[in-house]
Parts: structure tokens; C-alpha cells; sequence
């Protein structure tokens, strides 16, 4: 039944934000459109870089528990703005890059957020101290700071190439939780009309000054209760491919669920009106102590809001902090009753698609569609 819904080799491919978007990209945005309905694709962050008593040894928690890779592979790009080596996380950067082609050569989906050094005083992202975006626009006193933030940005990001030299699609979500207050992109730091001309620039010049045609934009909010709050710092379809917002849970599922059902129902009629499509950029439940949480909290929000395209589980850092289960861990059990309902899509299920199209198919020796 999946299969007859996708058809992926003869639909008609939708347009990306960016009309000058490569083939991959084309390909991926209308596959993942014509999945709308079809199962809702699971990501997990830093998912093969470590996880739980595990660092940089190509495993996967999430492999580990259901016996497949996650669809989308969460990555993050902070520090290559200040030269360094790792990422936040402290991942190298070359072993990074090698992940992102090992998960599209398998056929998944790399997303990648920036916790981006606040420009002004080279802070982190969490520095709010004072204004930063108007000091970031053209004209202002640290524009040419946030030029070379964005020149080594797509400097890295141009090396992310598959076997052929073909860039690889991407699910790029910068200023990430857009609605907050604890970012220097935030709502303290910049007004909205700063922050639509800031996102604006931003795509503009990664896409037309750096020729960067593989991105796919991601808005993504974090808490809001109306329309206009969501839209308030809207940057316009143009620069837009995914509307969606990050949200967690903690002591309450039933909060949780009230209030993911409440965002989403409001997202998605918002992204039909805009024609985008719709994700859960981040959420989870730190450390997962109830036992039946897949299934009798996330996946009910899944199976009423079925026309999500992605969710991403925040990352497994050892076994003080971590979102998705590993071997042993009280939620294993339900996460792999969860990995075989029909609302949900791990990377078994989405290699055979082929949303990369019939080139990709044919780099890596497999037979495009159905």
C-alpha cells in the first residue's frame, strides 16, 4: 500500500522555495510531499556520531533497539563559524561530513540546526545580552563578522557531496525556536521586521552569493498559542520550504499531549495556507522513565496529526541525558512496538523509495521506485 501511494518515479516533482534548487533537492522536497499521510519519518539527533556508553564507533541507539537506522539524521553546525575542529557536540567535523554522506548514500534525510556564536562578541548562542540582529544587516557594525560566519559556514557545507560530487539535499534550520527568548536571534534581541530581513539576507546570500542550492528551509518556532504569533516573524514563501516548531515533554504526557496537538493542528492549517509542509523539528522526553511512552503518548499525537512530515528526537549523550532508548532501557520494549505501527517510517521502510530519484538509485546500485 506504501508503495502504490508513493510513486515517487512519476510524480510530478514539486518546487522548492529555491527555483534554481538541484535535482536531489527537487527530488527530495516531492517525495517527501507525496509521503504526506504515509508515515511520519523518525529522526534522531547525532544519531550514528554516540550515543549511550558509546562515542564516534558507527552504531546507532536507535539501530541498536529496532534493527534499523532512523530516516533523518539531526546534525548541528556550530563552531565551524569560529573555526573549530568539532561541533558543539564535539564531533570532528571531518567524521560529521562522513555521516551525513553515509546517511544519504542509505537513502535518509540530513537536517541541520546552528547554534551559531553570537557574531557581536563571539559568545554562544545563548548570549542575549543586548541587540544583535540589527548590528548583523547590512549597514551595521558587525555585518562583515556575520558574512565570514556565513562564508566558512558554506564554505563546510559545499564539501557535503555524494559519490558523484552532487551536494547533498539538506534540511537546513537556522535561528531555530524563533518564538523564544533564549537565543540572540530571539524575541528580546531583534524585532520582527529585523528578523524576517535577517533570514531573508541569510538565504539570499548562501543561495545567490555562495551558489548553495541544495538547501531546504526549515521555520521552525518554538511555543506559540496563535496564528499571528507563529507568523509574526514569517520571513514569506519565497525563503520557506518546512514550517514546524520544537517542543518536549516533561512530568506531564498528558500536557504534552494537549498542547502538541494544539501547535500541530494550528501548524498544519497555517502550512496548507502557505503550501509547505509540516515537522517536528525537536522534541522528546529526557531520559524516558515512562515505560510506554511511544506508544501511548507520541504515538497517538502521530496518528492524529498524520500529515507531519518528520519529527527529530533530541540527542543521546550518555546515560544522564539522553531522548531515544538503547538496549535495556525501560522504554526499548514499547520503542520497538512503536517502530513497527504503520504511522512511522524508519530507514527500512524509506530506502527502497528512493526520494533522491533514479540517479541516486543508480549511484548506489538500487532500483529507483516501486
Amino acid at each position: 500500500m506504501l508503495l502504490s501511494i508513493m510513486q515517487i518515479a512519476v510524480a510530478q516533482q514539486q518546487s522548492p522555495a529555491d527555483t534554481l534548487a538541484t535535482t536531489e533537492t527537487r527530488w527530495l522536497l516531492s517525495s517527501m510531499r507525496k509521503l504526506t499521510g504515509a508515515g511520519v519519518l523518525f529522526g534522531h539527533h547525532d544519531a550514528t556520531a554516540y550515543g549511550v556508553n558509546w562515542r564516534l564507533k558507527d552504531s546507532s541507539d536507535i539501530k541498536n533497539v529496532t534493527g534499523s537506522y532512523p530516516a533523518v539524521y539531526g546534525w548541528d553546525l556550530s563552531g565551524i563559524e569560529v573555526d573549530s575542529t568539532y561541533d558543539i557536540n564535539a564531533i570532528p567535523f571531518a567524521t560529521q561530513s562522513r555521516l551525513v554522506r553515509e546517511a544519504y548514500e542509505r537513502g535518509g534525510v540530513n537536517t541541520f540546526c546552528w547554534h551559531m556564536h553570537n557574531p557581536v562578541n563571539g559568545k554562544s548562542a545563548w548570549d542575549t545580552v543586548g541587540t544583535t540582529v540589527d548590528q548583523l544587516l547590512p549597514g551595521g557594525s558587525f555585518h562583515q563578522t556575520y558574512l565570514t560566519y556565513l562564508d566558512k559556514a558554506a564554505k563546510y557545507i559545499s564539501t557535503l557531496n555524494g559519490r558523484d560530487g552532487e551536494p547533498i539535499p539538506i534540511l537546513f534550520r537556522p535561528f531555530h525556536e524563533l518564538t523564544g527568548e533564549w537565543f540572540w536571534w530571539g524575541i528580546y534581541t531583534a524585532t520582527p521586521d529585523e528578523f524576517k530581513e535577517l533570514w531573508r539576507f541569510t538565504v539570499n546570500y548562501l543561495r545567490n552569493t555562495k551558489k548553495l542550492h541544495n538547501l531546504l528551509m526549515v521555520y521552525s518556532a518554538a511555543d506559540f498559542y496563535e496564528e499571528l504569533e507563529l507568523l509574526e516573524r514569517y520571513p514569506g514563501d519565497d525563503y520557506v520550504d518546512f514550517m514546524g516548531f520544537d517542543r518536549y515533554c516533561f512530568d506531564s504526557t498528558a500536557l504534552y499531549q494537549r498542547n502538541m496537538n494544539r501547535q500541530l493542528k494550528l501548524l498544519q492549517q497555517v502550512a496548507d495556507e502557505h503550501h509547505k509542509l509540516t515537522c517536528i523539528a525537536e522534541t522528546g522526553y529526557q531520559g524516558l522513565p515512562v515505560a510506554n511512552w511511544w506508544t501511548e503518548t507520541l504515538g497517538p499525537i502521530l496518528s492524529q496529526n498524520n500529515k507531519i512530515s518528520y519529527l527529530l528526537i533530541w540527542r543521546n549523550n550518555g546515560p544522564e541525558h539522553y531522548y531515544a532508548p538503547y538496549p535495556g532501557q525501560v522504554s526499548a520494549p514499547d520503542f520497538k512496538q512503536f517502530y513497527q505501527s504503520n504511522y512511522i517510517m524508519f530507514q527500512d521502510k524509506l530506502t527502497p523509495l528512493e526520494i533522491y530519484g533514479p540517479k541516486h538509485a543508480q549511484r548506489y546500485n538500487r532500483k529507483a521506485g516501486p
